[in-house]
Order: C-alpha cells, then sequence, then structure tokens
C-alpha cells in the first residue's frame, strides 16, 4: 500500500548519480593472500521527493559501469519508499551476469542509497526507520597488515587501545613462520586485558590453521581466527571450529554476495560468527537477510569493513556481535563525508538527530580522486 504521507502514490525515484573515486593507502598493505597500495569506493546518490539519499561500496570502477548501464534503469521511476521491491528487480536483472562479485556490490550501493532516501523522506535516523535494537554497536580496531613493520604494527593496535576500543584485529599469514613472532608483538603492545584477533584471509592449510590456533590461543589469549582456511573450504572450517581452542571464535563470510552462500556457510556449521558485508551482499536488504538468516540458526552476526554504513543496521538486529573498524575504510569515510561517528568506549552510537545514515557526501574534497 502505497504511504498517504506522499499522497497516496508514494515517492518517484528520479534519477541515480553514480561516481567512482580511487585513494592511495597511506602506506603499503597486505594480507595473508592478498596485497595492494590504493581503495576504489563507488558512491551512488539517489533523488526522488526533493531529497537525496547516499550510498556506496568499495569495489572496482566496473561496477559503478554497471549501475548506469543497467541498475539505474531499472529502479528508475519506482516507488522509493518500495526499497524491497527495488531491490527485487535489481536482483532480477542481474541474473544471466551472475550473482557474485561486482553485481552485487553494484546492487549495495544502490540500495543503500534507497534506504538512506528513504529515511531522509521521512526526516528520521536510518536506524529508526529499521527498528532499533539498541543505542549503539560495539567495534573492533582492524588493520595490523602483514607489510607494517614491527613499530607500525604497535603503534596502530596500541593507538585502538588508547581509543578505548577493547577488541583490535591484525593480518597474519604472508610469512606464516613469522607469524607467531608478531603475534606476540601485538599482545606485548596491547596489554593482557585487550581481545586480539587474527585473520589469515585463507592463507593457511588445514593443518598449519590447527597448529596456530593452539600456539595463537595457549601463548597470546587470542579469542578471534578469521579466515585460518579459504571461506570457500567449508569442511576445513568446520574441523578447525570443532577442534581448536575451546576459547576460540573461527569467523568468515565476507566473501558473502547472497543469502544462498550464507546458508551454506551455516548449514555446515563452519563458524561460530558469520560476517557479512552490506557493501557486497546486496545492501542493507541483504545485510538484514543474512541476519535474520543467522538468528534462524542461532548465530552471531559481525559486520565486515565499511563502519559507516553498517552503524544503523547493526543497531537494528537482535543477534548482532560488532564492526569491524577498519584503518582503510574509516580513513577513506572521514575524508569524503560529514557525519563519520567517532567511537565512544569501544563503540559507533548511530546519532539520531540526523537524517538516513547521517551522511553528506564532501565532493569537492573527493574530486581529487576521482576516476
Amino acid at each position: 500500500m502505497a504511504s498517504t504521507r506522499f499522497g497516496g502514490n508514494g515517492v518517484t525515484l528520479e534519477r541515480l548519480d553514480v561516481s567512482a573515486y580511487t585513494v592511495p593507502t597511506d602506506s603499503p598493505e597486505a594480507d595473508g593472500t592478498y596485497s595492494w597500495d590504493k581503495t576504489t569506493i563507488v558512491i551512488v546518490e539517489a533523488y526522488g521527493g526533493n531529497k537525496k539519499g547516499l550510498g556506496y561500496t568499495y569495489a572496482d570502477t566496473a561496477t559503478a559501469t554497471l549501475i548506469k548501464t543497467l541498475l539505474t534503469n531499472v529502479v528508475k521511476g519506482r516507488d522509493v519508499l518500495d526499497v524491497p521491491g527495488c531491490w527485487m528487480a535489481m536482483v532480477e536483472a542481474i541474473r544471466n551476469l551472475g550473482r557474485p562479485g561486482i553485481s552485487s556490490m553494484a546492487i549495495s550501493a544502490v540500495d543503500a542509497a534507497l534506504w538512506d532516501l528513504k529515511a531522509r523522506l521521512f526526516d528520521t535516523a536510518l536506524v529508526t526507520l529499521l527498528g532499533a535494537m539498541r543505542e549503539q554497536a560495539p567495534i573492533y580496531g582492524s588493520g595490523g597488515f602483514t607489510t607494517y613493520t614491527k613499530e607500525q604494527l604497535q603503534s596502530q593496535l596500541r593507538g585502538w587501545v588508547e581509543q578505548g576500543i577493547p577488541r583490535v584485529k591484525m593480518k597474519i599469514g604472508t610469512h606464516p613462520e613469522q607469524d607467531p613472532k608478531r603475534v606476540a608483538e601485538a599482545r606485548k603492545a596491547i596489554g593482557p586485558n585487550t581481545e586480539l584477533f587474527v585473520d589469515a584471509n585463507g592463507a593457511y592449510s588445514r593443518k598449519e590453521a590447527l597448529a596456530f590456533a593452539d600456539i595463537f590461543a595457549s601463548e597470546y589469549g587470542v579469542t578471534w581466527f578469521e579466515e585460518p582456511v579459504s571461506s570457500d573450504d567449508l569442511h576445513g572450517l568446520h574441523l578447525i571450529r570443532d577442534r581448536g581452542p575451546a576459547g576460540m571464535d573461527i569467523a568468515a563470510g565476507e566473501y558473502g554476495y547472497s543469502s544462498l552462500y550464507f546458508k551454506r556457510m551455516l548449514d555446515a556449521q563452519a563458524v561460530d560468527v558469520l560476517q557479512a558485508d552490506a557493501t557486497r551482499c546486496a545492501g542493507i536488504t541483504g545485510f538484514m537477510h543474512t541476519a535474520a538468516l543467522c538468528q534462524a540458526h542461532n548465530m552471531p552476526l559481525s559486520s565486515h569493513c565499511g563502519p559507516s554504513i553498517h552503524v544503523h543496521p547493526a543497531c537494528s538486529v537482535p543477534n548482532f556481535r560488532h564492526m569491524e573498524y577498519f584503518h582503510d575504510h574509516v580513513r577513506i569515510e572521514h575524508m569524503f563525508f560529514d557525519g563519520v561517528l567517532n567511537p565512544i568506549e569501544g563503540a559507533l552510537r548511530p546519532d539520531r538527530s540526523r537524517p538516513g545514515m547521517g551522511l553528506e557526501f564532501k565532493r569537492a574534497d573527493a574530486e581529487k580522486y576521482a576516476v
């Protein structure tokens, strides 16, 4: 039923503006299976009812092309208030292109912009529109790249602790023989009372992962082991979850683009905590679908990267664990947006005085990075 607040006919989506920007990292970065020196953000602005909504994804510039040439035509003229209907139309439109990868990332950016626009049309914060379950979302500091020197690693992790963030994550796996030493250096920097997480990005074999899990847990108090093996190796993840240290959570899911992917991971009992990324899994709509799946499996959910896009939905699901406060994305979001939240006592709290996600695009600041 159309909203009577808008004359009974809904609000027509008038246009989408799409732009892409590539930002060099502040230092060379790598994890256990990949290295990079720049990050691309694709930004979507959705217009309707004299309001503008903002969404984005971290993806290749080809994602912007897909939005311009396909998705814009799919959603233009539809009712902005019917975000699920717009989402389904986009999902159906990319059937022959394939759901994983840039297709879902493109949908993610548009979907977020539509949710932001809908909340702005009602002049309310997105968390209020979605239904707030909590006032704030716990975070963990994330970085600790394998390219970092000892001094860089310790300084970054210690900095998060000094901000009051009680949990931090580092990358491992590029040189497995060096990992115990690096984890020891991290523990020394953060002290005994901060939770320490590690992320191998699928770099280890099953037996390597089991051996390192015991070392990391018993000697350095590591409580979170992310992608110890490839996230496609569901049996391997289940094996490590089943045989690894009792106090260590096994986590994966950041490469999930659809509910079917997450369902397979949950059915395989592959993880203790499922991860999902609203800039990849078909947007806030897809993220909320994933949260419902997790709730049905009695599984906690943690968000991957992009903290500014996750804070409102994170506060709207009952089974949420924490958000990833990822170094690269925190840096870019502060550069490109007004309204980015700062941590308070290890959490981000949505600003309900600002409509939508509470972000405003600083176009002039972003322009020098345009591609």
